[in-house]
């Protein structure tokens, strides 16, 4: 699954137009809505409010229907909504268009200003979670590289044993029929779910067993942790021959035939997330411990200049809240407004997220009573 990168945002991020278009709207994934093509009238809606704002500022007509002209063409694309994720992101310009199908979930917004609108992007880089999951059959292993809203294959053929049979070194299947038709004689059928014993586990033993060693090169050093897609038997023998040291105490257990792998990726984020969100509760407790030493602030005015020299190491926004007003970076001038109805008005709470951000900050985007200081839209920890 492709999404954007750090490099993409510095790319979005350098564009500078007199006006850069973004436009947010929610998508579903499939269901009535789909059908019924709900997203697509949901970007006409943004696409007309587009088209006044710059109409308002004195663009033409003709010229309005030519920089929105590639906005028009996906309304008009049915097959493009049946291939959506959570929320879409498109940014427009002179000469420029980029679309970003995401499984993050967008409230409908639009933004026009010299730089494409941002920050509503950041929580696909934050407490992102990375994490590796491995799907566990007799039959077929498969490694991935996760994170919350990522799923990439690692390609592991040439590290581990194809199946079981190339590690036992005998004619596995034969085996293994036998030991079925004894067990069946007895009124006792192995299936799925079932517990192995005796020298059957061993081999399932020793071919686990081949398998983690297999998967030190990749794993190296790294200590993200691991998460296990298995029944549940597979499991608990794998759990007694893993070497790896942040392998995850509790596994899926899936009947991988009928569920897909985007599935399954969603159920291991569900198990691992509260892992990764103690890294945000960290940091709000690091900030209410800071408080007066100097090394925090709130209000847009202090802190958007923090951002540009790369002192804030954590950036707290309030999640669909805003700050417009302008920024002077000559004279590192900030003058707020609580709209953005001047023309030359800018959000001065997306540039702050971005400069952080692009100077290796950590952006969260959080409900207001979640925030560490709810009387402030922007709250910042620096880093010195």
């Amino acid at each position: 699954m492709s999404l954007v990168s750090k490099k993409e945002i510095a790319e979005l991020h350098d564009i500078n137009q007199e006006h850069c278009i973004s436009i947010f709207i929610p998508t579903h994934r499939a269901g009535k809505k789909v059908f019924q093509e709900e997203d697509a009238l949901s970007l006409k809606v943004q696409l007309q409010h587009v088209k006044k704002k710059l109409a308002k500022k004195g663009f033409y007509e003709t010229d309005i229907t030519t920089i929105t002209a590639p906005v028009q063409q996906l309304i008009d694309d049915h097959l493009f909504w049946r291939q959506q994720s959570d929320g879409l992101a498109i940014f427009i310009a002179e000469n420029y268009f980029q679309k970003y199908t995401l499984p993050i979930y967008f409230e409908a917004f639009n933004y026009i200003a010299d730089t494409f609108y941002l920050k509503p992007l950041m929580p696909l880089f934050v407490d992102d979670g990375r994490f590796y999951l491995m799907t566990l059959e007799l039959g077929k292993v498969q490694l991935y590289e996760c994170s919350q809203h990522s799923i990439t294959e690692i390609i592991i053929d040439d590290l581990i044993p194809e199946n079981l049979q190339d590690r036992v070194g005998y004619d596995y299947e034969e085996k293994n029929l036998q030991f079925r038709t004894q067990q069946a004689g007895k009124g006792q059928v192995m299936y799925h779910g079932q517990e192995a014993k005796g020298k059957r586990k061993n081999e399932i033993k020793q071919y686990f067993r081949a398998i983690n060693d297999g998967l030190k090169p990749i794993l190296n050093d790294e200590n993200i942790p691991f998460v296990l897609a298995s029944q549940d038997y597979l499991f608990d023998i794998y759990n007694s021959v893993n070497t790896y040291s942040n392998f995850f105490d509790k596994n899926i257990n899936s009947d991988f035939k009928a569920t897909d792998i985007l599935d399954i990726h969603e159920l291991a984020w569900e198990m691992i997330s509260p892992t990764f969100d103690q890294n945000r509760k960290d940091k709000i407790a690091q900030f209410l411990e800071a408080q007066g030493t100097g090394k925090t602030a709130i209000g847009i005015e202090k802190i958007l200049q923090k951002a540009f020299k790369g002192q804030v190491d954590t950036l707290f926004c309030e999640n669909l809240a805003d700050i417009f007003g302008t920024y002077k970076i000559k004279n590192d001038t900030v003058i707020a407004n609580e709209t953005e109805e001047n023309d030359t008005a800018i959000s001065l709470m997306n540039l702050a997220a971005i400069k952080t951000f692009l100077n290796g900050g950590t952006v969260y985007l959080l409900d207001k009573n979640d925030m560490p200081n709810q009387h402030s839209k922007i709250n910042a920890l620096y880093r010195y």
